[in-house]
């Protein structure tokens, strides 16, 4: 698996800086199947980042022992239903939510589907985030990560996911 060794580094400017910023370190995905389809989590909130529905990759924390490979294989499997296979990592964004004090270390992957079954998710998952997966070609999900820019989490989301979006669809293009 060759690295893109793509970086990003993001600040929040959307909300104040109040405290001391935590790093977590998380494992995300572009997943994309043998149709060049792609698969993300539209989530839907109304909590201290206000309301709103938005789209963005599937992916979390890395859990005790996990390694970010480990980890976002596990995350794809829980969040979209999706057995996948690596094909690359696509690098790193680094970003900040300033309104959790909380700084990101995103590995993103780029993953191809081998099989689809059903999600895996928690209650506060299926509740609180009302997460649901969306199949999308590349141009239907750039428009829709551009719509959501009009609220201030839709922007954070789309100004760290757009560009790894952008870098995937340039591998693939190169490596079909």
């Amino acid at each position: 698996m060759k690295d893109l060794q793509f970086y990003l580094e993001l600040e929040d400017k959307e909300w104040e800086r109040t405290g001391e910023q935590k790093d977590r370190h998380c494992a995300r995905a572009i997943v994309v199947d043998d149709e060049d389809c792609f698969y993300f989590v539209q989530i839907t909130r109304d909590d201290l980042f206000g309301l709103g529905t938005y789209i963005e990759t599937a992916g979390g924390g890395l859990e005790e022992n996990e390694n970010a490979e480990e980890a976002v294989v596990r995350e794809v499997k829980e969040e979209l239903g999706i057995e996948s296979e690596l094909l690359c990592k696509i690098g790193i964004v680094s970003d900040y939510y300033h309104a959790v004090n909380r700084h990101n270390i995103n590995h993103y992957y780029l993953c191809k589907m081998k099989s689809r079954g059903e999600q895996e998710l928690i209650d506060y998952e299926k509740n609180d985030l009302q997460m649901k997966v969306l199949m999308l070609g590349y141009e239907e999900a750039v428009k829709l990560y551009e719509t959501q820019t009009d609220k201030k989490l839709g922007r954070l989301l789309t100004n760290r996911e757009l560009p790894i979006l952008k870098v995937a669809k340039q591998w693939l293009e190169e490596n079909q």
